[in-house]
């Protein structure tokens, strides 16, 4: 719709006129959701920037500062290396992260501060050892 409104002409009475002309040209017809309700609310209170949030998450999008994406990151990446197959593999995830821990505190973004520090390699390598023994047994 690109034709632009004519001076003197109400504008509700513009938008109808136009509204209808593209219903008799059937621009409204098999439109994706047609004749289905709208998706129900959870929560009843209105926020302007719904159809952003629906937006992103349809897309997979998330929008986190970045020292708490990079807290979030830390946090599962530790949950990752308690899991790890081998010593080298836990070793490996928790000295990546570490990188990015170091760099975050020295060069920090905007936002909140990180509130982390670079994780002790031998400490979480002593409790990935722990972990394996409480679960395998003591002659694993």
């Amino acid at each position: 719709m690109t034709e632009r409104k004519p001076p003197g002409v109400p504008f509700e009475s513009w938008v109808d006129k136009q509204i209808r002309d593209a219903q008799a040209r059937g621009e409204f017809e098999r439109l994706p959701g047609a004749g289905e309700p709208l998706p129900a609310e959870v929560d009843s209170t209105y926020d302007e920037l719904w159809w952003v949030k629906r937006k992103m998450a349809r897309e997979g999008l998330a929008v986190l500062p970045p020292a708490l994406a990079l807290r979030k990151e830390a946090e599962d990446a530790l949950a990752a290396a308690y899991a790890a197959p081998s010593e080298r593999i836990a070793r490996k995830i928790v000295e990546d992260v570490n990188v990015k821990i170091r760099d975050m505190m020295f060069k920090p973004p905007p936002g909140p501060p990180l509130g982390k520090k670079p994780y002790d390699v031998e400490e979480v390598v002593r409790e990935w050892r722990r972990l394996r023994t409480d679960v395998r047994g003591p002659e694993a």
